[in-house]
């Protein structure tokens, strides 16, 4: 009886390697393998956050709450910005006083006009180019309208509010609200608020600016694309006059006593 054949294994089969196709290619010894691959490189680090100084006079706790002031702020951006047809006097025209060389006896700071094109004006007035601002005030102007009438000649600013009844010891820079007047023409309101990210963000940018104007590049662009315009800047020294408890006057010192344009800003409760 014939014995049973073995059963034959399972092998795979020989790959062979077709005619003229070239012999393949041994990897290289300085190809790098995932045990040899360089680590990746760190994330850049963040930039810098430059941190404002605290103003010598301001307060730890805000004198008023403030809820108060976003609400009156609410109010306030309910209004339509008024746009003055005429919101300058004549290049050279008479009747102001040119401010030169320091010579008022008051008290050197700096002032900031910024804003989006379309949008209000806001006013920061600082002790210094790198301090936190001391009064911040959001007009109800544009900003390109105001910086086109300051390009034309002198522009004089009052703001106005109603005494306090009493003896209220309110100083006349933490007023809330004010009435605008523009070369004597009413112009809607100015608010005192808060500073948000967006004005630090601003006085963090111009930390090292004494005086100039120009456009502030923005990481985040909705504003501009909502039609608001860029953020374009006006800043130079102002001279504070503190006439009594219930007036001050700002005046733009002109660098070098040159003949450029003239700004003047009043506060005063009547």
């Amino acid at each position: 009886m014939a014995a049973a054949a073995a059963p034959t294994p399972n092998l795979p089969p020989v790959r062979t390697r077709p005619p003229n196709s070239p012999p393949p290619i041994p990897p290289s010894p300085h190809q790098p393998t995932p045990e040899t691959q360089p680590p990746a490189a760190p994330p850049p680090p963040p930039a810098a956050v430059v941190s404002l100084q605290q103003p010598s006079g301001k307060k730890s706790n805000p004198s008023r709450p403030r809820r108060l002031l976003r609400q009156v702020r609410s109010i306030f951006r309910s209004f339509p910005i008024i746009t003055p047809a005429a919101c300058k006097f004549p290049a050279g025209g008479g009747g102001g006083t040119r401010i030169q060389d320091g010579h008022i006896n008051g008290t050197r700071m700096t002032g900031t006009l910024y804003g989006h094109k379309r949008a209000r004006v806001n006013l920061a007035i600082q002790e210094t180019p790198s301090s936190l601002p001391v009064v911040l005030l959001e007009l109800g102007l544009p900003t390109g309208k105001l910086l086109q009438s300051m390009g034309g000649g002198m522009v004089r600013i009052a703001m106005e509010c109603e005494k306090r009844s009493g003896g209220d010891k309110t100083q006349v820079m933490e007023e809330p609200i004010w009435t605008m007047f523009c070369n004597g023409k009413k112009s809607g309101f100015g608010v005192k608020r808060e500073p948000t990210d967006e004005d630090l963000h601003v006085m963090r940018t111009l930390h090292v600016v004494s005086m100039g104007a120009g456009v502030i590049p923005e990481e985040k662009k909705e504003k501009e694309e909502e039609g608001e315009g860029e953020l374009a800047y006006m800043r130079a020294h102002f001279e504070r006059v503190v006439g009594s408890k219930d007036s001050e006057t700002y005046y733009m010192m002109n660098p070098d006593g040159n003949s450029g344009p003239e700004l003047s800003i009043f506060f005063v409760r009547v």
